[in-house]
């Protein structure tokens, strides 16, 4: 039986401050080179108008054995 376990990243800025995509890329080209897929991303909402302000990106790979 396959076995995983999961990584939360969630990028320090928020979305109309400016996420740093060049940045993010190399962040999650690392990861992947350690195993780690991307299975989801979620914008996060804050406020009335509900705004996007951040990006919560979630992670797994396989456990070994």
């Amino acid at each position: 039986m396959k076995k995983f376990e999961y990584r939360l990243l969630n990028p320090e800025r928020g979305f109309f401050n400016g996420i740093d995509y060049e940045e993010l890329t190399q962040r999650l080209n690392h990861l992947g080179s350690q195993g780690w897929e991307v299975v989801s991303t979620v914008g996060i909402t804050a406020g009335v108008g509900g705004q996007m302000t951040g990006l919560l990106i979630t992670l797994k790979r396989e456990l070994p054995g």
